[in-house]
């Protein structure tokens, strides 16, 4: 039995009710304010900037009628239904109290037109939708998103009571996770499209079965060419799931315009700048994790990219669909396509997007460059200048074209953290002096549902929509007016409710020679659809003069031979247009052999003397494709030809390395490093072809990185003098720390100490430092001797106690520590390296042994009011944040990057993140314990799971390591953090709060 809703009174509750309209303070007005002021409701829109000054930001609901809202939208009445989130991350925020009865589904009304709610109703309450992602109203029924469940609610006499709950979809990864399951959206076809980010790792029908693709596979991202995250398809009864998308990181919704063409953003590794927008091309790959073996971006490749936005999403590769925009640091959150007509024209048919982590709403105006689009940025609403606890989570559309921002408002977002849970808002964006005035819909006459059809909000569009098909042919001339006289967009939904009368597919040819580009677009998405197969259709639209129509021609060949049609279509491919050249390779996807060679004898015997055919050879996979890319390597000497190399890691392993050796007799030497990198090499059967090319090229290579991959991989020992020189004389920390940890592999433990014996005590402490940086037991024992002798001098003994840090090496000190056996001279030292251990049991101990718990004594409102040197946190941000952040150029690639970290984390969220760090971890930032078969155990970053390699970066360190997967026995999340509480006094946390709030875009 489902709880009855509730009514809250709202009379006298918020205080900005008595007077709606508000006059938005000065700069210096609002300065004034202490922060417990901005905080308040009634300065809420004060905290926010309009950047567009026709337009007026309003209040419509806030704390205590509601809080947390992950997600929204607004129903055909204008009501307007928010998924909260009080039990967030309840294991990770153990601090924050839960609502025993569960999170809630409200639905908040405006009963007296003021423009703000004044009735509040639970639609559901339960313990079972804690932290829901997803809320979509669709008729009479309720979508809520929770992994690792899809829930629809029924609530047929529309009496806000639900009478039936149900499972849409099980199985889905990502529970209590914000990469799990996303929110469900109508679009104009009928279908409704959703998506899930990283967590995701699968979908199962309510029975348990698994969703399956057109060719039998399993949909999860264990099963190529299936990774990361992803976006579906499907009847509103759940029925024909199609996956259309993936390898995205966290790709929080996905939005349709009316054309059915699909428009998503998606979030970069934490600290990266590399946030994306994306034009959704149906079945395309979107580049998070290598294609091929599942690889994290970091991971050393050919051709690899010049920039970390371009390496993040590898968009090098072949195979990888380009991205629309880069919009840099961020949390992306709601996406929509704004179809109204009350915002002024330059927001109509645009994307709208809200990003939580740099507090703004903005527009993406978009236009046609090719297959593809172009796109710029125009901000809406910005909470960064004043208040950054702005935290836009979704943005929806009202029946009367106004739009509606939900705000999670909280001092930080992301990596699961909640620093406040009890408030939350909802504002209203219009024109000035525009009431919020909904009328009650009428979906009885065919006028009155044809006019509901061009609603821009999406309730009403999908009851108008359904209604029409179950009027079917008594709608007909009404839809046929509508798409003979209506603007583009309302054409195409005409067009899409006609496809579904009987004689639908008449109407699809129809839309096909159209003056339109778009209709044309939608006419080809309508033909999939509604499951057409005519070659002889597909083969004239190939011919269409508009790349944007004959991508869809490509679309709608994937899973089925057509060659003739493909053929065609890459007479129309210019050499430049990437879309269009993915767009063929999603075609061609299980047919390369029988495409390919038929192109390339069309294209004739001088096909290497035309880049369009290159490319396509490129971004092949037939069997002889490997072979065909050596030949253009071969035509080319002196030519950047890293691309091609690149290409052959997406051959069979066995053609790859047959080209790689076929080359190697007339390869240039430019091109030698290149094929060493990427032949395959085992030490236990070695080639001596490649060991001799290996040794012969290896001190000629020019790029340190290069040299050291080439000694570590063929394990050379005739360089000792470079390896040495890289230890100690490198001007990048990360390549001093390899070339350790390589020299120390090849030559083991013997040289190392003799370095540190050196009787010249200024070489043995430099010798200290630069091999101190390997965390091994080793490494840790030989310190130890160092440290413990007190026969040797202060200065050696310190230089080897500060270099006792790490995973390996902290275990052994505390061992020390606890019985005693630390010399009193370097006892000050040793406490500080334990009290800021990397591992959370040693901080803990040694905390109880010492006393040093910081978080527990700080008195955080007081340090909140308080302003740091800058200087000095500067300092500090050196000495204890770049052992593992990058800030700028400076640091380690270890945790998150940190060079826009003000803009992210407001004050208060930059004191949690250092005084309770494991309350937010960065998403692919958790802390793993892996476990090997050989008995031995480490913590670190897992960057990515290959077939047969488990790629991690262990602690301070920016390279990334390999294991094979045979090798290991288990690998288990822990909740704790790797960042260490920092035994830092007040002055210095509001010095290193100062200064890490300036680091900004």
């Amino acid at each position: 039995m489902f709880k009855k809703f509730t009514v809250i009174s709202l009379l006298g509750l918020l205080l900005f009710s008595c007077e709606k309209k508000q006059t938005a303070l000065t700069d210096e007005e609002y300065s004034k304010l202490t922060d417990e002021q901005k905080r308040l409701p009634e300065h809420a829109v004060d905290g926010i900037v309009v950047a567009d000054d026709r337009l007026e930001l309003t209040l419509f609901a806030s704390e205590p009628m509601m809080s947390n809202p992950t997600n929204m939208d607004i129903d055909d009445r204008g009501r307007v239904w928010i998924a909260e989130a009080y039990n967030y991350r309840t294991t990770l925020n153990p601090r924050n109290p839960t609502r025993a009865e569960g999170d809630r589904i409200l639905i908040m009304e405006d009963t007296d037109g003021d423009g703000v709610a004044d009735e509040s109703k639970v639609f559901y309450q339960g313990n079972d939708i804690n932290a829901a992602l997803g809320i979509a109203v669709l008729g009479d029924k309720v979508y809520v998103s929770v992994s690792p469940y899809v829930y629809v609610f029924t609530d047929a006499d529309r009496d806000d009571v639900p009478e039936k709950k149900e499972i849409l979809f099980e199985g889905v990864g990502g529970e209590q996770h914000d990469h799990g399951m996303h929110s469900f959206n109508f679009g104009p076809d009928g279908k409704l499209y959703f998506n899930y980010g990283n967590e995701g790792k699968g979908i199962h029908y309510a029975d348990g079965s698994p969703i399956l693709d057109p060719l039998g596979r399993p949909v999860n991202s264990e099963t190529q060419p299936y990774r990361e995250g992803m976006v579906f398809r499907m009847n509103p009864d759940g029925s024909d799931v199609e996956v259309l998308g993936w390898n995205f990181r966290n790709n929080y919704e996905v939005a349709t315009d009316s054309y059915g063409r699909m428009w998503q953003s998606d979030n970069d590794d934490d600290g990266n700048r590399s946030t994306r927008i994306n034009y959704v091309m149906d079945y395309g790959n979107y580049g998070f994790k290598d294609e091929m073996t599942g690889a994290d971006w970091r991971a050393r490749r050919i051709n690899m990219e010049d920039s970390v936005y371009q390496q993040h999403w590898h968009l090098n590769d072949p195979g990888v669909v380009p991205n629309l925009l880069q919009t840099y640091a961020g949390s992306p959150t709601g996406i929509l396509v704004y179809e109204g007509k009350l915002l002024p024209e330059e927001y109509q048919n645009q994307v709208i997007h809200s990003d939580a982590g740099p507090n703004i709403v903005r527009a993406y105006p978009t236009v046609p460059s090719g297959a593809g689009f172009d796109a710029k940025i125009i901000n809406l609403l910005d909470g960064n200048p004043r208040d950054n606890w702005f935290r836009p989570s979704d943005v929806t559309v009202a029946p009367d074209g106004s739009l509606f921002i939900s705000d999670w408002y909280d001092p930080g977002v992301g990596g699961h953290a909640m620093g406040d849970l009890d408030k939350g808002r909802i504002y209203r964006l219009a024109p000035k002096d525009t009431d919020y005035e909904v009328s009650k819909p009428d979906y009885t006459s065919i006028s009155s549902l044809i006019n509901l059809l061009q609603s821009p909000n999406r309730a009403t569009h999908f009851k108008a929509f359904m209604a029409l098909v179950e009027k079917g042919e008594e709608a007909k001339d009404a839809l046929e007016t509508l798409y003979a006289e209506g603007e583009s967009r309302m054409k195409a939904r005409a067009f899409w409710v006609l496809t579904k009368l009987p004689n639908g597919n008449d109407y699809i040819k129809t839309a096909a020679s159209d003056s339109d580009e778009n209709i044309r677009v939608a006419a080809l998405r309508a033909y999939r659809n509604n499951k057409m197969s005519d070659i002889s259709f597909l083969l004239e639209m190939a011919s269409d003069e508009s790349a944007q129509v004959r991508r869809e021609v490509a679309l709608a060949i994937r899973y089925k031979s057509s060659p003739e049609v493909w053929q065609k279509l890459t007479e129309g491919y210019e050499s430049g247009d990437r879309w269009y050249l993915e767009a063929l390779g999603i075609a061609a996807e299980g047919f390369w052999d029988d495409y390919l060679p038929n192109y390339l004898k069309a294209v004739g015997s001088g096909w290497m003397e035309s880049q369009e055919a290159k490319d396509i050879v490129w971004r092949s996979r037939a069997s002889n494709t490997a072979e065909l890319l050596g030949k253009i390597i071969l035509s080319q000497p002196g030519r950047n030809n890293q691309p091609y190399y690149r290409a052959l890691d997406f051959q069979s392993p066995q053609a790859k390395n047959q080209t790689l050796k076929s080359l190697l007799a007339n390869a240039p030497e430019e091109d030698q490093l290149i094929i060493l990198r990427q032949i395959s090499f085992d030490p236990q059967n070695p080639d001596n072809q490649i060991l001799s090319l290996a040794r012969q090229t290896a001190g000629s290579i020019a790029d340190d990185r290069d040299f050291m991959d080439i000694v570590s991989k063929y394990n050379l020992t005739d360089q000792k003098d470079r390896l040495e020189k890289l230890v100690y004389q490198s001007d990048s920390r990360q390549h001093s720390q390899m070339a350790a940890n390589i020299y120390a592999s090849i030559y083991g433990m013997t040289a190392i100490q003799a370095s540190f014996a050196d009787t010249d005590q200024a070489n043995a402490i430099n010798s200290i430092e630069k091999f101190g940086t390997i965390d091994n037991e080793e490494m840790a024992k030989a310190l130890s001797e160092i440290y413990l002798d007190e026969t040797k001098p202060l200065e050696i003994r310190t230089a080897a106690a500060e270099a006792a840090r790490g995973y390996n090496s902290e275990p052994y000190l505390w061992e020390l520590a606890k019985a005693d056996k630390i010399p009193a001279d370097l006892l000050p030292i040793v406490k500080k390296i334990l009290l800021s251990s990397w591992n959370g049991n040693i901080r803990a101990e040694a905390n109880e042994k010492f006393g040093n718990d910081t978080a527990s004594s700080v008195d955080l409102p007081k340090l909140l009011t308080q302003q740091g040197d800058v200087e000095k946190g500067l300092l500090l941000a050196d000495n204890y944040c770049l052992s593992c952040h990058k800030i700028g150029e400076k640091g380690i690639d270890f945790g998150p990057g940190l060079t826009e970290i003000g803009d992210k984390l407001s004050k208060e969220g930059l004191f949690n993140a250092i005084l309770n760090p494991s309350e937010g971890m960065g998403f692919g930032y958790e802390t793993q314990l892996v476990k090997m078969k050989d008995g031995t155990q480490f913590t670190c970053i897992v960057n990515s799971k290959t077939e047969n390699d488990l790629v991690v970066k262990l602690v301070g360190t920016a390279e990334q390591k390999i294991y094979k997967l045979a090798d290991v026995e288990s690998v288990t999340q822990l909740d704790e953090s790797l960042m260490p509480k920092f035994p830092l006094s007040e002055t210095e946390l509001v010095d290193l709060v100062s200064y890490l709030e300036t680091l900004r875009k």
